[in-house]
């Protein structure tokens, strides 16, 4: 028995108006090339203008939080580099933090530089590749995101030899990390901090003052900071749109409270901002990883009462969160006591931050509505999981 589906004759739909005029209702995905994944809008238009947008996701489920309860706790953490799988290591690092809170572990000080310092390149990645795409979504020709492919090969270099693997690393452990550095990895690492401000420098200069780009950014998208605040966005778009509010400096998680960094915040909440944000969030992070670079020192890169067989947490519940490169990402478990979590729960940046999408495109033309949805900085794995 063959089950065909049926498939919509067009993809778009005529609504009546009040008054003269029709409005005109498309679906744009859910293969659309700029929507960052298998991911769709249905979006009406008066005209160019939009008067209405929903988001339609679900495309990717994958059922990561009921094979998780299904899951020893250990098994869980290479499933969760499939969460946002351009930043692996801070996923890592989210789920651990909740898993040692239930259980009581402690991260020994070379194991928290070691973190800080994977987290901060995964932030420079991040936020390179989100430099080149939202580019690419204003219609420019590829060679800004091949600059910042460039750079992020570079990164990922240091992620292999570190990890073994480029994109789904699985290193973060319970009490610590799963190997110790090898030998270079740490003069390597100083090459590619020390190289990136001029990367920084020369995309700036190509890009934020440029015309069309401006044109394309400023007063596009823009959002208030009682929207942010009040529909719980965080990361960089909250901080856009004048927040300061960033984990790093509000819980102090790891060994943050080391280092000094500003939190760089927006004017006006709007795309330009968002994309201005992100790059002197890389300039900070350069300065981060100077300081967490030369402050590592040599110790055990594991909790000595880290179990990896009959891992089996006290009864109870943790919520481990840290700031992610898109957001809060945090993880809220419960234990009863067996070897899998009874309840298992993430909290995605990118789903949050994509419920104001709506409000960012209302009255907007249709042409920005790939822009804005570009400077929200969404990953599908995480928004549908």
């Amino acid at each position: 028995m063959s089950i065909v589906a049926e498939m919509p004759s067009k993809n778009f739909e005529l609504l009546s108006k009040d008054g003269d005029g029709e409005l005109l209702e498309i679906a744009m995905g859910p293969h659309h090339p700029s929507t960052h994944g298998v991911f769709r809008m249905d979006v009406v238009l008066d005209g160019e203008r939009v008067v209405k947008l929903k988001p339609v996701f679900g495309y990717l489920h994958r059922n990561h939080e009921k094979i998780a309860e299904g899951t020893t706790y250990l098994g869980s953490m290479p499933y969760t580099d499939r969460l946002d799988y351009f930043c692996s290591l801070t996923n890592n690092w989210a789920y651990a933090l909740a898993v040692e809170k239930l259980a009581g572990l402690q991260v020994p000080e070379r194991a928290e530089y070691i973190r800080v310092i994977t987290a901060e390149l995964t932030r420079l990645q991040n936020h390179a590749c989100l430099m080149g795409f939202l580019v690419q979504d204003m219609g420019a020709s590829g060679t800004p995101l091949m600059y910042a492919f460039r750079e992020r090969e570079k990164i990922l270099d240091l992620f292999e030899s570190l990890t073994g693997a480029r994109m789904m690393c699985n290193y973060m452990r319970f009490g610590g990390c799963r190997c110790d550095l090898p030998a270079g990895w740490l003069d390597g690492a100083k090459k590619v901090v020390a190289e990136t401000p001029r990367f920084i420098d020369e995309f700036e200069a190509l890009l934020a003052g440029n015309e069309i780009l401006m044109a394309r950014t400023q007063n596009v998208g823009a959002m208030s900071r009682e929207l942010a605040i009040n529909a719980s966005i965080t990361g960089p778009m909250l901080r856009a749109a004048g927040v300061n509010y960033d984990l790093r400096k509000v819980d102090r998680y790891g060994i943050y409270d080391r280092f000094q960094f500003k939190v760089p915040l927006g004017d006006h909440g709007d795309t330009y901002d968002r994309y201005m944000v992100r790059v002197l969030e890389m300039r900070e992070t350069v300065k981060i990883l100077e300081q967490a670079l030369a402050g590592i020192s040599d110790g055990p890169i594991i909790d000595p009462k880290a179990k990896l067989r009959g891992f089996r947490p006290k009864v109870g519940e943790a919520y481990g969160r840290i700031e992610a490169p898109k957001g809060e990402l945090g993880f809220y478990l419960i234990s009863d006591g067996g070897p899998n979590p009874y309840r298992y729960r993430v909290r995605p940046p990118s789903l949050i931050n994509l419920t104001v999408l709506e409000d960012l495109c209302l009255g907007q033309l249709v042409a920005d509505v790939v822009v804005i949805l570009g400077s929200v900085d969404i990953v599908l794995g995480e928004v549908d999981r």
